[in-house]
């Protein structure tokens, strides 16, 4: 599985983790492998982990999108849009195996196939506004 593929899956995780709530989060990852990654359990575990550190960072992650998304309150915002952004925040702020110019252009790509017409350039203009103007924390 390439690196895309892994972000893809971990978008597909987080975004469904975002329709439940934090107790059912488990029980959805345990589903979420057995339908979609039973023949490749280890790139999984790879995808796995990874959610899990996005959605112990969840809270700080998405102070910081809000602040980046200057007029566009998170609650306004698709959950596809959303579970992208999470996935590429993380991977800028917290992973410094992933190049921030890696993370932002997987974002736009990943949104082209799973988010609205608008997506690309809202997922890039927020992103880039992530490298720019680092956080307030």
């Amino acid at each position: 599985m390439t690196k895309h593929d892994e972000r893809v899956k971990l978008f597909q995780l987080i975004f469904n983790c975002s329709f439940y709530e934090n107790d059912e989060i488990p029980e959805q990852m345990d589903l979420f492998r057995r339908l979609q990654m039973a023949s490749e359990q280890e790139a999984f575990r790879t995808v796995e982990e990874k959610a899990k550190k996005i959605l112990e960072k969840l809270g700080e992650i998405d102070v910081i999108l809000a602040q980046a998304s200057t007029g566009w309150p998170l609650g306004r915002l698709g959950k596809a849009e959303l579970s992208i952004m999470r996935v590429a925040a993380y991977e800028i702020l917290y992973d410094d195996e992933v190049p921030a110019g890696v993370a932002i252009n997987e974002a736009v790509e990943i949104s082209k196939v799973f988010g609205n017409d608008s997506a690309p350039s809202f997922v890039n203009a927020v992103l880039a506004k992530l490298v720019k103007e680092p956080a307030k924390q």
